[in-house]
């Protein structure tokens, strides 16, 4: 997509930009350049969407499910071959390093693999002479249209979680990508159209809140997902299911990793680094407090605050390159406001990241790696998801006493531990409320065949992304009953 082009929708098969809307800029955040225009897709253009969708559907679903993958082989093919052009994109308009947008769309495409195995996830199962001469069956049937509201920080591996199950289960699905990264959407909805798939089966709206609530709304989508922040969630989830429609909402998180005494130090430092300062910290799973358990503190908090003075900050795209830009100037402003708000509750910089610019990006919307030490376990700065590449650090005296702090936060997407002892670890994933737990490791990501955690705020639904959870939140169950009598 070339420079400050109006982005278009993609709707029963056509390219079009919807008449008589609003546009909003799409930036660099790393120069603040505009690089496109977005338009804001009414209700009307939305009604539009859903009934060409929902006219797809109806022959989409008695596709034989082993045509409807072939589909998905092709555009996993294609998604292989543009890699680096999709990195490309994710680098520019969302701020991410190379190697961050190419980790990303591997991702994303291990679920386009799995989706490729839908026709063995679909099975279902049956009882011959049940009772006599009946036999009971159980299938699994595609929803019909569905919906996916996509964040900013994954412009193209979270629009393939949904996407990809979607359309292999036989529905289809009408996606609206963030209004700040929605060129990478677009461009994996161009090579969707490359691999002939019938129009309507899949649509891109692009638009902001009003776009969102007509889609929720409206009486043919059957159902939602989203990712965002935990207010965005939880109104999603309230809107759809009370209109009786299936949702799985994925909120917010204030992922916490355990330090215990025996961990390997290095091994912990590095993946703490990594997991925070990642994407700018502009992820779900990424670490935002760090909990050390008695004499871990200081040895971690000064190797944490040197790795963090190490990182290299700026354009995504030139080498050496360790870390990018936040996504916007309003989301900087926002993550500057709670380091103040951390350090005021007696929080000490041990590595202080306001302020500073990239070289020769001095409009670029930068926040430097941040370790905050002495963090107050129930302040501000520790119970708020920054989204930002800030690490709080709390001291306390035993991992009874750190499972208790992660147990009590108002977030379960993510915790880890790092340790040698393996009963300390057993309690940890026994004990911990979260959905996503990781030991030893940078991140709890599950493996696309895994279904992706969360719990208390920071997951709305009974269903989650990817995996088994994908094809059945994607379907529906059907039992039938038979009886032939002998003649």
């Amino acid at each position: 997509m070339t420079r400050e082009r109006t982005l278009p929708n993609f709707v029963n098969g056509t390219w079009s930009t919807p008449s008589a809307v609003e546009f909003l800029p799409v930036l660099n955040p790393a120069t603040g350049e505009t690089i496109a225009r977005m338009p804001l897709s009414d209700g009307t253009a939305v009604d539009a969407a859903v009934r060409a969708a929902d006219v797809a559907f109806k022959s989409w679903s008695r596709t034989p499910v082993v045509d409807r993958v072939q589909f998905v082989f092709k555009f996993k093919f294609l998604l292989e071959q543009h890699l680096e052009e999709l990195a490309r994109t994710i680098v520019d308009e969302c701020g991410k390093t190379r190697q961050e947008a190419l980790g990303e769309l591997r991702r994303g495409i291990e679920n386009v693999e799995v989706a490729c195995g839908i026709p063995s996830l679909l099975q279902g199962y049956n009882n011959e002479e049940i009772a006599a001469g009946i036999d009971e069956h159980l299938f699994r049937q595609p929803l019909g249209v569905v919906a996916a509201i996509t964040p900013f920080n994954f412009p193209a591996m979270i629009p393939l979680w949904f996407l990809s199950y979607a359309i292999a289960c036989g529905n289809s699905i009408i996606l609206k990508p963030s209004e700040q990264t929605p060129m990478a959407c677009g461009r994996l909805f161009e090579l969707l159209a490359e691999t002939g798939l019938p129009k309507g089966v899949a649509q891109l709206v692009h638009g902001g809140k009003e776009t969102v609530e007509a889609l929720v709304d409206h009486p043919l989508v059957q159902a939602v997902s989203l990712v965002g922040s935990t207010e965005t969630a939880r109104a999603v989830y309230r809107r759809a299911t009370a209109l009786g429609k299936r949702a799985q909402c994925n909120g917010g998180a204030k992922n916490p990793v355990i330090i215990l005494p025996d961990a390997d130090m290095k091994l912990a430092t590095q993946s703490v680094a990594d997991s925070t300062f990642g994407c700018a910290g502009q992820r779900c799973l990424g670490t935002s407090l760090a909990i050390t358990v008695g004499e871990a503190r200081r040895p971690f908090t000064e190797a944490i605050s040197a790795a963090a003075s190490e990182r290299r900050v700026g354009y995504g795209g030139d080498e050496g390159v360790q870390m990018g830009p936040v996504i916007s100037r309003k989301s900087q402003a926002r993550i500057e406001k709670l380091i103040a708000a951390g350090i005021r509750e007696g929080g000490v910089a041990r590595v202080e990241g306001r302020g500073r610019k990239a070289s020769g990006l001095a409009n670029g919307s930068f926040v430097f790696p941040t370790v905050l030490d002495n963090v107050a376990p129930q302040g501000e700065i520790a119970r708020t998801e920054i989204f930002g590449p800030v690490l709080g650090l709390i001291a306390v005296d035993s991992l009874e006493e750190a499972i208790e702090l992660v147990n009590n936060a108002r977030y379960g997407n993510m915790a880890c531990l790092f340790t040698s002892s393996g009963a300390a670890a057993r309690t940890f994933r026994h004990d911990v409320a979260a959905g996503n737990i990781g030991i030893n490791v940078k991140d709890a990501a599950p493996m696309a065949f895994f279904s992706f955690g969360g719990t208390k705020e920071s997951f709305f639904g009974d269903l989650h992304p990817q995996g088994r959870h994908a094809v059945e939140f994607y379907t529906q169950t059907k039992v039938v009953i038979e009886h032939w009598p002998r003649r």
